[in-house]
């Protein structure tokens, strides 16, 4: 059948408001894992093959919920979906720090899907604020609940570009101090577990003025309404006035919160159980929670983890994108969010909570101050850790905001005020990307000072002061209390803020409370016999893993052996600048001599250290470092070093650098883990390259021996079969590394590497090949999408490109992650091809319609042939996209 140029599309049932609103909420967190001293993740074996667990999770969970696929039933993609668009969602601040260093792209697309939910929801975005450090706000005093919320407040406000509407709160935990809190801070809603609630009812009207109240105390509240939580003190004993003499709200107040509770039984399921293993059967469980009451409308509205999306349950991420744009659409469900929701219904009940609960604690809040088991069933540890580890660091806590107090009068105008708007510097101080934060704290300084910090020496002190603070709010996240033993990472990793607090203390005020504090840990008994309590826990996991700016200064000189630093170097959080560098070697002894200057980002403290390195070859290093006093004394001790390294004797340059400096050695076994491992690669990488060039000689003298083997169908001896692969994974690295430099496909030495392989039986091991032909497959759509006026050459160009690597890929049995390239090729048809496909569209539709294909001898699409429509949907193909989802756009 041949067709004119104007077809018609049949109807499309469009979906109608049914009067179920439905709320998906994701709970995205995971704990501060930054070494207090660095500011980095350091690596985490248990997380390989990723470098360490946000890294992983970041892999299977954040990244895949922002570009989510829905598939085919032969698995090519149909489309790509931000499920962030759609549910609404909580996102640590420690989490989202990471990530926007991390992973700009994803982080981008988080931040867009607030945008486009607030454009399609009347402005009221899927984003909610957190609890900054993920504390347990009942158990904080009244100063940390306001900054937690201070800090989680402001530091979603400059990710997302406007005021958070409701806030989530760490394991859902609450008491009404906590509520009052968040009043006074304009949050307007929360959202609950169902078993948090007390009671409910009617709002009183002038009709019903006394409504009767229902008790809920079982998780029996109808979670299909919100509910209006007012602040009037009803059978409290506790006064007006909290620990520090402050004024909250008073007993007869009208203030309120509205707050969600969610579905319990189905919010469970999603967690724990197989619901989310089929979007039809998710809609259909949802479904069932609607409440057949004749009521105008509701909301089904459930919550979890978000890692539960992709994390703990693997490709879930996809059943909730069918879900979004799919099931719920079909049955006329609007999917909103809790603000969205509140602006078109307001509450018209009320209800009473229990007096401090959490979401992951059947016992109130007791998981975090002892009392209770709850997250140790089953393992047959005691619990009685938590007590003692929450009693500590509240003593610590109280002795550090003594300090605090009595020195940071001196410096700010008001110490707390200060420490609520250090959030707007560590904005800024805690990323890398930003080369001077002069003006930051310019400003910092000059609103919460005034004339009280003149000198450099004050401000360092100042900022100490605020990274005590900060320290002493991380040491309480919520983790620390979570699982089974107190030697675990997550316990740890809070002791460790705890450790750097104290030694801010000592440094800044001289106020010493280690020992103090170490003998209140003891306290605390271990499950394990090779910790015994905290005491063990602290001296064998805490204080040996204290770093020192020596040891900064040490990292710098070691690597500077190899080569690998410069002028201008930043060690983590840690600038060097290189004051005087001198190398000079003999036979396979390296000495180098150097003086540096250290600034940390965070507290601008500095120092100035002199070194000397001593390189003997493989890992043998020996490193002095000192405090430079002077540059004569530095010229001497240079000197006197060089005069020695002439004789050529290793003791006794040793044993000059031992006379000569009075500060730290180090080795190698001294510096940072992840450091130390990248020097023992680089030191490997020498000996490799010598192990490889034997391998050439070893194949290029055997390979006819090899052929002879090959062709008689015998087994090839195993040490020529190893260098034959390691040669030939070597010339594939070296063949793919000149796409890099501009080289095209096809290339004749890629090609008889290929057949040289294949003849051989080798296979490809190096992971980079893969990551090369990914990142050249990626860089051709990228430069596809930049030509303004299509024309066939330019656009068989790119096509042919992709297409040659991936046959490359396939030819060498390469495994190819074509998740950005599928993605970014998606969005090139969806932008610049598919609007232009009016016609295509109507002719796919009467396909479907007439069960045939139908022939056309006019162009499908505006100013681009159908051989050129032809080559971009066999391409796609070829990267597994199925082209009906823009032809449909």
């Amino acid at each position: 059948m041949t067709v004119a140029a104007s077809v018609s599309s049949p109807d499309v049932q469009r979906s109608t408001d049914s009067g179920i609103y439905i709320t998906i909420h994701g709970h995205f967190y995971q704990p501060p894992r930054e070494n207090p001293y660095l500011n980095a993740i350091e690596r985490q074996e248990s997380a390989a093959p990723f470098h360490d667990w946000n890294a992983r999770i970041h892999h299977e969970c954040y990244r895949p919920n922002a570009f989510s696929r829905i598939e085919r039933h032969d698995g090519k993609i149909v489309k790509i979906v931000n499920n962030y668009e759609y549910m609404s969602f909580n996102m640590g601040p420690t989490l989202l720090s990471w990530m926007e260093f991390h992973d700009r792209d994803t982080y981008q697309a988080i931040l867009d899907a607030d945008k486009r939910s607030a454009d399609r929801l009347n402005g009221h975005g899927n984003a909610i604020a957190q609890v900054y450090n993920h504390i347990i706000l009942p158990l904080a005093n009244w100063r940390d609940k306001l900054t937690q919320i201070r800090w989680g407040k402001a530091d979603f406000k400059s990710r997302f570009g406007r005021d958070p509407e409701g806030m989530w709160l760490a394991e859902t935990a609450v008491d009404y101090e906590t509520l009052e809190a968040l009043v006074l801070e304009g949050i307007k809603f929360i959202v609950l577990a169902p078993s948090q609630a007390q009671r409910c009812r009617p709002m009183p009207t002038k009709d019903n003025p006394n409504p009767a109240w229902e008790e809920v105390g079982g998780a029996q509240i109808d979670p299909n309404r919100p509910y209006r939580c007012y602040l009037r003190r009803h059978n409290n004993t506790k006064g007006n006035v909290s620990e520090l003499g402050q004024f909250h709200l008073p007993p007869d107040t009208d203030a309120y919160i509205d707050v969600f509770f969610y579905d319990g039984p189905i919010s469970r399921d999603m967690g724990f159980g197989d619901l989310l293993g089929s979007s039809h059967n998710f809609a259909k469980r949802l479904s069932q929670a609607v409440r057949n009451d004749n009521r105008p409308h509701q909301m089904v509205s459930v919550a979890t983890d978000g890692e539960t999306f992709g994390h703990h349950k693997h490709f879930t991420e996809k059943t909730l994108s069918y879900a979004f744009v799919e099931e719920f659409p079909k049955r006329g469900w609007t999917v909103t969010n809790y603000a969205h929701y509140l602006s078109l219904f307001q509450p018209t009940y009320e209800a009473e909570l229990k007096s401090v609960t959490a979401w992951s604690c059947a016992h109130g809040v007791d998981r975090w101050q002892g009392g209770c088991t709850c997250g140790g069933e089953g393992s047959g540890y005691q619990q009685l850790w938590r007590r003692p580890l929450r009693e500590s660091l509240n003593w610590l806590r109280d002795r550090l905001a003594t300090v605090y107090v009595d020195i940071g009068r001196k410096y700010f105008n008001d110490p707390w005020e200060a420490r609520d708007r250090y959030i707007e510097v560590l904005q800024y101080s805690l990323r890398d990307n930003i080369p001077d934060l002069s003006p930051i704290l310019e400003k910092f300084f000059e609103q919460q000072c005034g004339n009280k910090v003149t000198s450099s020496a004050q401000r360092i002190d100042a900022l100490r002061l605020l990274e005590m603070q900060r320290h002493a709010l991380l040491m309480f996240t919520s983790c620390g209390w979570f699982f089974e033993e107190l030697s675990r990472p997550e316990t740890v990793q809070i002791l460790r803020y705890a450790a750097r607090a104290i030694e801010l203390a000592a440094d800044v005020a001289g106020v010493l409370l280690e020992d103090e504090f170490i003998h209140r840990m003891a306290k605390a008994p271990s499950n394990l016999a090779e910790f015994k309590d905290g005491e063990g826990v602290y001296r064998k996991q805490v204080i040996t893993n204290r770093i020192s700016l020596a040891q900064v200064a040490a990292q710098y000189a070691l690597s500077s052996t190899l080569g690998n630093y410069g002028r201008s170097q930043q060690i983590y959080c840690y600038q060097i600048q290189q004051q005087d560098y001198q190398l000079q070697r003999i036979g396979s002894m390296s000495l180098a001599i150097g003086q540096i200057h250290l600034t940390s980002r965070i507290t601008q403290e500095s120092v100035s250290y002199i070194f000397a390195v001593l390189h003997l070859g493989g890992d043998d290093f020996h490193c002095c470092i000192q405090p430079f006093t002077g540059r004569r004394e530095y010229e001497e001790i240079k000197a006197t070093l060089f005069k020695t390294l002439k004789q050529a004797n290793t003791a006794a340059v040793i044993l000059a650098m031992a006379s000569t400096f009075s500060g730290e050695q180090f080795s190698l076994h001294h510096l940072f883990a992840e450091e130390r491992h990248r020097i023992l690669q680089m030191l490997a990488d020498e000996t490799l390259t010598r192990l490889d060039q034997l391998y050439e000689q070893v194949y290029r003298d055997n390979y006819g021996i090899l052929i002879s083997f090959r062709r008689d169908d015998l087994p090839v001896p195993p040490e020529l079969q190893v260098a034959a692969d390691i040669v030939l994974n070597n010339r594939l690295t070296e063949e793919l590394k000149k796409l890099e430099t501009g080289t095209s496909l096809p290339n004749v030495g890629l090609d008889a590497v290929a057949i040289e392989a294949i003849n051989l039986g080798c296979k490809f091991t190096h992971v980079e090949d893969a990551k090369i032909l990914e990142k050249y497959i990626l860089r051709q759509i990228q430069e596809l999408s930049k030509i303004q006026d299509l024309h066939e050459k330019g656009l068989f160009d790119r096509l042919n490109q992709i297409e040659e690597a991936l046959a490359i890929s396939d030819r060498l049995n390469l495994k190819l992650n074509l998740n950005l390239s599928q993605e970014a090729f998606l969005n090139y048809l969806f932008k610049r091809i598919a609007p232009q496909c009016v016609l295509a569209r109507q002719i796919l539709d009467l396909e479907s319609v007439e069960k045939q294909p139908i022939h056309i001898e006019i162009n499908l699409c505006e100013g681009i042939s159908n051989l050129e429509l032809h080559q971009l949907i066999n391409t796609a193909s070829k990267l597994g996209i199925a082209t009906e989802a823009w032809l449909h756009a």
